[in-house]
């Protein structure tokens, strides 16, 4: 029997440290819900949770992206609606201009009517969104992934001066011109339904890919929370155990320290 090392009191105080840490591992994740707290905890899951993070913000970006260019697609369209309603308007105005019945009086009338509605339009071509100019025919890429690879190329819609769409030469105060400008109004209303077409397919695929986005980050967060997040029910189990061991550690440290006593009785 020794009394100087106490061999049995040092083994049951490095267990009772031991306890001590995991009972304070636990506690720390019941109380913050990541099974993650420190780099020590798990530092490879740590590594791959960063990445995760990282890669679900930059799809939340890219759906942000995806967002605006489907709002700037039905701003286009909201506006390409009233351009065919002026159309159609601007195609009866023609017809009712080749009536021979009318005296050129009235056809002034029409005249007036069908060039104020000629300029509505080409003044719709100046319009913008957020700067950024709705009716140039430019094909814009739009960011759809988090790396920025293979971007949607949407397609552009044009108006103004030298398309279809500008019919401030067409006259109307002859039965001749209206002729001619039912004739290019109804080429206009024919190129309408064609960019209406794409301006459709632009959202539907943009919606498409919209829904893409929050798919994977559903399936990203998913893999997140099996690294990080706490599984409450076992780690209660873990703390119930661990907590015991610090209890009866503790209880066994002090019969440790107690056992050199025993020499006393040697002595006496």
């Amino acid at each position: 029997m020794v009394i100087n090392t106490n061999i049995s009191a040092q083994t049951t105080a490095q267990l009772l440290s031991q306890s001590e840490t995991s009972l304070s591992q636990s506690l720390a994740r019941l109380s913050s819900g990541s099974k993650i707290n420190s780099p020590a905890d798990d530092s490879a899951g740590l590594a791959v949770s960063m990445n995760l993070v990282a890669q679900m913000g930059e799809n939340t970006a890219a759906q942000g992206n995806v967002g605006n260019a489907i709002s700037f697609n039905q701003t286009q369209d909201g506006y390409l609606q009233q351009v065919s309603s002026a159309l159609d308007r601007m195609s009866e105005l023609a017809v009712q201009a080749q009536d021979v019945t009318k005296s050129s009086t009235d056809r002034g009338l029409y005249e007036n009517e069908f060039s104020t509605l000629a300029t509505y339009i080409n003044n719709v071509a100046s319009q913008n969104f957020n700067g950024v100019s709705l009716f140039d025919g430019n094909t814009l890429n739009v960011t759809v992934n988090s790396d920025g690879s293979n971007p949607y190329g949407n397609v552009g819609v044009q108006l103004g001066t030298g398309t279809h769409y500008d019919l401030s030469s067409q006259s109307l105060s002859t039965t001749g011109g209206a002729v001619t400008a039912l004739a290019a109004v109804t080429t206009a209303i024919t190129q309408l339904a064609k960019d209406r077409g794409h301006i459709g397919a632009n959202i539907e695929t943009l919606t498409d890919y919209s829904n893409q986005i929050s798919t994977l980050n559903n399936n990203l967060s998913a893999a997140n929370s099996q690294i990080m997040d706490v599984d409450v029910a076992q780690e209660s189990t873990n703390y119930a155990k661990e907590n015991i061991l610090v209890q009866t550690g503790t209880a066994m440290l002090a019969q440790a320290n107690a056992l050199p006593q025993i020499a006393l009785k040697l002595l006496s």
